[in-house]
Formats: C-alpha cells, structure tokens, sequence
C-alpha cells in the first residue's frame, strides 16, 4: 500500500477515506453499500435487518443458491469478507470458503479435531494448523 507523508511522519491512504461498507440481506440475496455511521440498516424488500460483510465482499449472482448459502454460514459466524487491516495497510482479501466443498471440508475437519469453525473458516487450508 502507498504510504504518504505527512508532518514528517509516514501515514497510510486509507487513514483518511471512510469507504462504504457491503450489506447483505441473505434471504433476498441481495447487497448493497452503505456507510457503516448510519445505524439500523434494513432490506428495502422484506425490510429484515441487513448483516454487515465487509469491505470485500463480491456478491454471487442472485440466482446461485448454493453460494448465497455459504455466505450466510460465513457470516453467520460472525465473521466478514475484510482485507483492510485497522490503519488499511494490509490490502489482500482473507480466505472465505466459496464452495459448499470448501465449506464442507472445514466443517469436517471442525468435528474431528474440536476447533472452531469460524476460526477454520479464516484458513486456505484447513489442515495447515494442524
């Protein structure tokens, strides 16, 4: 990431730009940006509360079921499509399971070795840790 200078010091870009967020509504399949300081985000179709995925999310198309039910596990787990670190610096998306497969080998190796899944969910490669 470019970093500038700024009184002698060295900040990054992004300490100064408030991008928008993605919200999903994972029973419309649909997302939409929004500022994350507006409070209360609703779905403008069946007006349920929009769940929070992050600055990288790329939405599947609407008509593909089965990857809008690996979203809503991934989030259901409380975690988001992010690669913004706290200052911005660290741009690289992290690993998300696309798949049902990928999302089903992680659920497997979640049961067999007693770790959580959210936190296999995070891994490239579920067994790497291991």
């Amino acid at each position: 990431m470019t970093k500038r200078r700024r009184y002698g010091q060295s900040v990054c870009t992004y300490a100064f730009v408030h991008y928008k967020l993605h919200y999903v509504c994972v029973s419309c399949r649909i997302s939409f940006k929004r500022h994350p300081a507006d409070a209360g985000h609703t779905c403008p179709r069946c007006t349920g509360p929009l769940l929070c995925a992050g600055h990288d999310f790329a939405a599947p198309r609407r008509s593909n079921r089965k990857a809008w039910s690996v979203v809503a596990v991934v989030l259901g787990a409380g975690l988001r499509y992010e690669g913004f670190e706290p200052c911005g610096c660290g741009r690289a998306p992290k690993f998300r399971p696309r798949t049902r497969a990928q999302l089903r080998a992680r659920r497997i190796v979640a049961t067999r070795t007693g770790a959580p899944l959210a936190e296999l969910l995070g891994q490239a490669d579920p067994l790497e840790s291991r």
